[in-house]
């Protein structure tokens, strides 16, 4: 089962009876999706404040729209070497006064977002640079990592008929989950409780217990893309890559 909360290209969440081992499995297998990143980078001028090797990081950071055409190095055909197949080629050249943003990088690989800061070029201050491009994973570096993906309990609400509608719980509920109905305290948003019994706590200081917080057996879901790749792209792929993994250990194993 899986009931879609919120959805767009960035963010998915959803709720799912999925127990919280394959949950995690899913989680976990995020970091074996190839997304392209900046891994090498050659250095002809730079005559700012910076050293190489910081440059060379923050352009690794960058996100680059990763496109399907591209093939891992490992499994290219020009074993490993380098090609216009498995790789991509990058460049900047430009002199100061002015910010490099990351818009500034030219190429056939597309940055995600223009307006990245890499440095400062002081007047007659030059920066001249190639950078190359491939596929990576996660768990090799977290510039080849797709996104953010987290999950934890859906959270089961009890609220008592001793409830005497101070709004003291209200109040003090920092997302805002519950509301007053009626004379007592009544959901608003479950899918926001975070479990942190902030409401059970207050309620307690004042001498009552009339509201629970309980964990729900099923779990919410969340992915946020960095923008490489869509949000429900990064979790299709990592089911994918799951399954791969299970492929192989059941060869291993028979």
């Amino acid at each position: 089962m899986i009931k879609i909360i919120s959805k767009n290209e960035e963010k998915v969440s959803f709720v799912t009876d999925m127990s919280e081992t394959l949950a995690n499995a899913i989680r976990r297998s995020v970091l074996e999706i190839p997304i392209l990143a900046i891994d090498e980078v050659e250095f002809f001028k730079n005559d700012s404040a910076l050293y190489d090797e910081i440059l060379a990081h923050r352009l690794g950071l960058i996100p680059l729209v990763t496109e399907k055409t591209f093939t891992e190095r490992e499994k290219c055909s020009c074993k490993g070497k380098g090609c216009s197949k498995c790789s991509v080629d990058l460049k900047i050249k430009i002199k100061g006064p002015l910010t490099v943003y990351s818009k500034d990088l030219e190429g056939k690989a597309k940055v995600v977002y223009d307006k990245i800061p890499i440095v400062i070029l002081e007047k007659g201050q030059e920066l001249e640079l190639v950078a190359r491009a491939r596929l990576g994973k996660g768990i090799e570096h977290s510039k080849f990592s797709p996104g953010l993906v987290y999950y934890r309990n859906l959270a089961k609400i009890i609220i008592n008929k001793n409830c005497d509608n101070c709004k003291k719980c209200v109040e003090a509920c920092p997302q805002k989950v519950l509301s007053v109905e009626g004379g007592k305290a009544e959901l608003k948003e479950i899918y926001k409780c975070d479990l942190c019994e902030a409401c059970v706590e207050v309620c307690k200081e004042h001498g009552k217990e009339a509201i629970k917080v309980e964990k729900d057996e099923n779990i919410i879901f969340f992915i946020e893309s960095w923008g490489q790749i869509k949000a429900e792209e990064i979790f299709i792929k990592s089911i994918g890559q799951l399954n791969e993994n299970l492929k192989e250990l059941s060869k291993k194993i028979k």
